[in-house]
């Protein structure tokens, strides 16, 4: 039978033959006019992995973000240092050394090296601990770094444990009290903190406790035979200056933070619910705060530890600070270098370390759409 109907049979593998089957919708007709199937890619093994655990796959990042910047900063570090003007040798020789003795001393310090060669036998050094000697005084200096570091980190963390729970007190009592009295003090006085540099800070709480009543200890010299009291007596000042200086800009976030989320719905149901405001700022407005908060405090936090080389120079403290400047004033390279690519790992890995806590305090982060 030849109507207009559908081929059957071998109607319709002759028509196959020839050509003259239509090609269908669909998955079916794809395959008849390719020849072969649609596949769809696969996901990949991150992709998998970062949909069955995306809080672990958001850490992973950060750290890998962090290794890899902090390989580049070592390279500008390097590469900032070799670009310094003058030589080390000339500076220990003298002007009057001559061209073989200045000569000798690059040899022996391997300047005559190309610049990559020396880059990644430092680098490697650096990873396993070794920076090197130092040129000046020949001695080990990672040894000297121990106890200078320690020096640095026994500073910054009692300036730590005092401005941090001050700030987010200060910082809450500023929102139960806003636009009154004692928030408009707490703004006058962290305004002015913020304003003078800590050197100036320094400066005046050494004229008026140290000199003019006498009760606080300068300079701030520690060692080792000393009991932790006797420390504490010394760090008196340094630390002061470093707490005023860190708790200004702490506690204008903490209220900023804060009164951000008490414009929120919940706070408004805690407020008509007859709740005290004291309570929904601690129960239900600080906790939804805790991100931005967390993120200032890591910032001050590295800034305790790479940013007190001004105060431990005007309290001549014996820290990582001191010890750097006083290698850059004789062209000490290996400690410059140290120094500098110390203070950028505390840096990254602090702020690193604020961003893994913000993820696990955010469920929206922990679980992005």
């Amino acid at each position: 039978m030849t109507g207009g109907g559908p081929a059957h049979g071998p109607e319709l593998t002759a028509k196959a033959a020839a050509g003259e089957v239509p090609q269908s919708a669909g998955a079916a007709g794809s395959v008849a006019s390719t020849g072969t199937p649609v596949i769809e890619g696969t996901p990949s093994f991150w992709a998998k992995f970062s949909k069955s655990s995306p809080l672990v796959a958001l850490i992973l990042q950060r750290l890998a973000l962090s290794v890899a910047l902090l390989f580049a900063v070592s390279l500008m570090i390097f590469g900032g240092v070799e670009a310094l003007p003058g030589d080390f040798a000339t500076t220990y020789l003298g002007q009057s050394a001559t061209p073989q003795a200045v000569e000798n001393i690059r040899k022996d310090l391997g300047l005559d090296q190309p610049a990559t060669t020396r880059y990644f036998k430092w680098l490697g050094g650096a990873i396993q601990g070794d920076f090197g000697n130092s040129w000046a005084s020949k001695n080990s200096v990672s040894e000297q770094i121990g106890k200078r570091l320690g020096n640095s980190l026994f500073l910054a963390f009692f300036a730590a444990i005092i401005s941090v729970p001050l700030a987010v007190g200060l910082g809450m009592l500023a929102v139960q009290y806003r636009n009154r009295l004692p928030d408009k003090i707490i703004n006058v006085i962290s305004l002015a903190a913020i304003s003078l540099p800590e050197f100036f800070v320094g400066y005046l709480l050494i004229l008026f406790f140290a000199v003019q009543l006498g009760i606080a200890t300068f300079p701030a010299t520690v060692y080792d035979s000393m009991t932790i009291g006797q420390r504490l007596s010394a760090i008196a000042l340094p630390t002061a200056t470093l707490v005023l200086v860190v708790l200004a800009h702490m506690m204008r976030m903490t209220r900023a933070a804060i009164l951000n989320v008490m414009s929120s719905a919940y706070v408004e149901t805690a407020e008509l619910k007859g709740l005290s405001s004291l309570r929904i700022i601690a129960k239900h407005a600080a906790p939804n705060a805790v991100a931005p908060v967390i993120n200032v405090i890591a910032l001050n936090l590295a800034y305790l530890v790479v940013g007190v080389v001004v105060v431990e120079v005007v309290f001549v403290y014996p820290g990582m600070g001191q010890y750097m400047v006083d290698a850059v004033t004789v062209r000490d390279m290996p400690v410059v270098q140290a120094c500098g690519l110390i203070f950028a790992a505390f840096y990254i890995f602090l702020n690193m370390f604020a961003d893994i806590l913000a993820i696990v305090a955010n469920p929206r982060l922990r679980h992005p759409r």
